[in-house]
This record gives C-alpha cells, sequence and structure tokens, in this order.
C-alpha cells in the first residue's frame, strides 16, 4: 500500500484493530472517527499510548460529502469500512442505513475519484449474500437483501463496482463473514454471550439457535482487508474473508460456556429473533478466492481458531474495566 492510508469508520470496532495492525506494520494512518462534541474518538481511544501517538484523527460524518473530501485528501489509499451495521435496528431505521452505507459510500468513492487515490477498499459483509442457496459461499453466489442493513450494503458494493467500472477508479471489495473479537457491540453474538457469562448470569439469553455462521476472528479481518488493499490482484475483484468452518448458534454457546467454564442455561428471548424471511439460516465461506490472490486464510483456521479467538475474546471481555464499558444486561437492538 501507498505512504499515506486512510481509514474510515476508524473509531468502530474493526476498524481500530485495523489502525492497530497498520501502525504497526509502519504505514502512515489518517483515522476518520465519527465527530461527538465530547471529542472522544469511540475504540481507539482505548489503544495503547504508543499506537495513539502513531497516528492522526480526524473528526466528521462519512454523510457529509465535505468531511468525506477534507479526510480523503493528501491519502493514497482509502479502506472504507464505516457503516451502521445493527441489524434488527435497520428494521426501525432503515433511512438512516441508506444515508449510511450508499451515500457516505458514494461520498468515498467520489472523493477518491476526484483526488486521483491509487487504492480503494470497500467494506461489505457476508449479510449481501442472505441464506446461503449452496455452500460453501463463493463470490459468485447471487445478492440477496434479507434486511434493510445487508439491502444497503448491495447498493454500496454495487456503487463501488460501478465505479471501477465507469471510471477505472481502483477499487476492491473485501466481504467479511462473521467477525468476532475484543471491542466489538454487544449487538453480535459472541460478545452477548460471553458478557452474560462474565457477569455471572445463569441463563443465557439468545435469539435463535439453528441458523449456522462463519466466524473469524476481528485480527484476521483486518489483515485480509490489509491484503486487498495492497494486492494488485484484487482490483475490481469482490473477495470473501472467511473461515471455511460452520458452526451453529447454539453450539458456539457451548463452545463458549466450556471455555469459560460456565454451566449456564441457554434461555431463547422473543425479542432477539429475527422475522422469518429476514433470517439468515445459513452462511459458510468458500476462502479459496483470498487463498489464491492474496495468500491470506485464518491462522489457525477451523474450530482450532474458533476456540483460540474465543479464549482471547473471553479473556478481554471478563476483564472489569472492559466489561464495565457496555452498560446494563438488557438486550439492546
Amino acid at each position: 500500500m501507498s505512504e499515506k492510508i486512510l481509514v474510515t469508520g476508524a473509531d468502530g470496532f474493526i476498524g481500530s484493530h485495523l489502525v492497530e495492525l497498520l501502525v504497526e506494520d509502519g504505514f502512515d494512518v489518517r483515522a476518520f472517527a465519527m465527530y461527538t462534541s465530547m471529542g472522544t474518538h469511540g475504540w481507539l481511544d482505548t489503544l495503547s499510548a504508543p499506537v495513539r501517538e502513531s497516528f492522526e484523527v480526524v473528526a466528521g460524518d462519512i454523510r457529509d460529502g465535505g468531511s468525506v473530501r477534507s479526510a480523503v485528501a493528501g491519502c493514497d489509499t482509502v479502506l472504507h469500512l464505516a457503516a451502521l451495521i445493527g441489524i434488527p435496528y435497520s428494521y426501525v431505521a432503515a433511512e438512516s442505513y441508506v444515508d449510511t452505507n450508499v451515500k457516505g459510500t458514494l461520498n468515498v468513492l467520489q472523493a477518491a475519484r476526484d483526488q486521483d487515490a491509487t487504492r480503494v477498499v470497500c467494506t461489505s459483509t457476508s449479510e449481501v449474500y442472505g441464506s446461503a442457496q449452496f455452500v460453501p459461499i463463493t463470490e459468485e453466489h447471487p445478492v440477496v437483501g434479507q434486511s434493510p442493513y445487508s439491502a444497503s450494503k448491495i447498493g454500496a458494493d454495487q456503487l463501488a463496482i460501478s465505479f471501477y467500472r465507469s471510471f477505472e477508479l481502483p477499487v476492491s471489495i473485501a466481504r467479511p463473514f462473521n467477525t468476532y473479537g475484543p471491542r466489538q457491540s454487544m449487538r453480535a453474538v459472541i460478545p452477548t454471550i460471553v458478557a452474560q457469562i462474565a457477569r455471572g448470569e445463569t441463563q443465557i439469553q439468545l435469539g435463535a439457535l439453528a441458523p449456522t455462521r462463519d466466524f473469524n476472528y476481528v485480527r484476521d479481518t483486518a489483515r485480509g482487508i490489509m491484503e486487498i488493499g495492497r494486492n494488485d490482484a484484487s482490483l475490481g475483484e469482490v473477495i470473501n474473508l472467511g473461515s471455511g468452518f460452520e458452526v451453529s448458534v447454539g453450539e458456539l454457546a457451548a463452545m463458549i460456556a466450556e471455555v469459560m467454564g460456565s454451566n449456564a442455561e441457554i434461555i431463547l428471548d422473543p425479542a432477539r429473533v429475527r422475522p422469518e424471511a429476514s433470517e439468515v439460516d445459513r452462511l459458510l465461506a468458500s476462502n479459496d478466492k483470498a487463498k489464491s490472490l492474496l495468500g491470506w486464510a485464518p491462522d489457525p483456521g477451523g474450530r482450532e481458531g474458533l476456540l483460540k479467538g474465543l479464549e482471547a475474546t473471553a479473556a478481554w471481555f471478563s476483564e472489569p474495566e472492559n466489561l464495565k464499558r457496555y452498560s446494563g444486561q438488557d438486550y439492546k437492538i
């Protein structure tokens, strides 16, 4: 990758890990964070002092074209992660998802084109595939908008590809499957389980237990995005970042309970269940393209890799200083 790299959504879960990795690898990083009147920068504020002192922070709003143009100015590579990601909230605030995920991506693409950026990586999601029509899911799998969130990400992906085809903007699309790890929101299933156990709950409240997912530890996902950004073979391509290992939510909960030494009972919470036609029943990635183009794969992979990642995630959330960052025990969309 080039000398100056912009990361949008840098204050978020994956974005903060990506910034950390880029700094560790010696890149010159500008972190684009959501403006707040308190002057806070999300998870970036929790990074170690040596890391925090090694990158520039620019506050703004991905929905504002002026903010984005200012952030892109002087950067050669743009790694675009800023998005609204919560699926349940997309049921009640769909317009916000279009504004942030579609218009926000358009702002990034236009700014990158106007300022002759040499690389742009747009971060997608496996949710665009909907329930698997065949497995493992390759990049040729049809896209199906089963939630307003996934529909907005499909729109963003298509915009990115259109800029590659129409204007020769050097765009690639990273399509991570279910990423997990330290700093993740409680809206995601793994932190939900881990936090309930860490707080001493004897009953773990979850949504549907039968759906399967393909989980990636966050540093593997961040490393994959970096590899896409610095590999010319990825230009104009959509690339899955998945483990190729499938586990049901129910089995996952049992694995976490075992890792954390808990005998907690799993209870179905109707509030956490998605509308039937919106639930994605199965996700299992093919990562053959990532392996062949990038030499990327989770390390380690399979059940071993998941168990190792769960142990690291459980250890982080079990630290009182980390757990107290998450307010309350009630389910929030």
